[in-house]
């Protein structure tokens, strides 16, 4: 296993340990000049990042990533694939949603400076919704 490889387990098993009452921790897996971008956010510097994060929490009542593959990429890039379930009020009728993705980090001194994960933004919030997730169902079943 390489040290990348390594890097990206103890990255994944630390970010999915991650909860609204540790995320002073944010700072142990983050450069503070860390940029990350997702389909729905671009976010920069560590300050933002904690707020992205309560923010995040603040709006759930149930996360949590398992994290299925961790692969480094060279010496300071890995891929890591991954499964988010979460829970949202007002979503899915407070059911457990599940949506795969995967992230590309990339790190310097044992810190992530770059964060940029991939997932369908229709699978994590816009099926969901009331009346828009009626529209994409129905759109979905027409295009097969």
């Amino acid at each position: 296993m390489s040290s990348s490889d390594d890097f990206a387990r103890e990255f994944a098993d630390a970010f999915a340990s991650l909860d609204k009452h540790n995320l002073d921790r944010l700072s142990e897996l983050y450069a503070p000049q860390i940029h990350f971008t997702d389909p729905l956010h671009d976010v920069q510097g560590l300050d933002a990042m904690h707020q992205y994060f309560a923010n995040l929490y603040a709006n759930i009542s149930e996360l949590e990533f398992e994290f299925l593959q961790c692969s480094g990429i060279g010496e300071e890039q890995a891929l890591l694939r991954w499964n988010m379930r979460y829970r949202h009020p007002r979503l899915a009728g407070g059911r457990r949603i599940c949506v795969p993705g995967c992230s590309l980090i990339h790190f310097q001194h044992g810190k992530v400076d770059r964060h940029i994960d991939y997932y369908d933004a229709g699978a994590l919030l816009y099926e969901h919704l009331p009346l828009l997730g009626q529209v994409i169902a129905w759109l979905k079943r027409r295009l097969a």
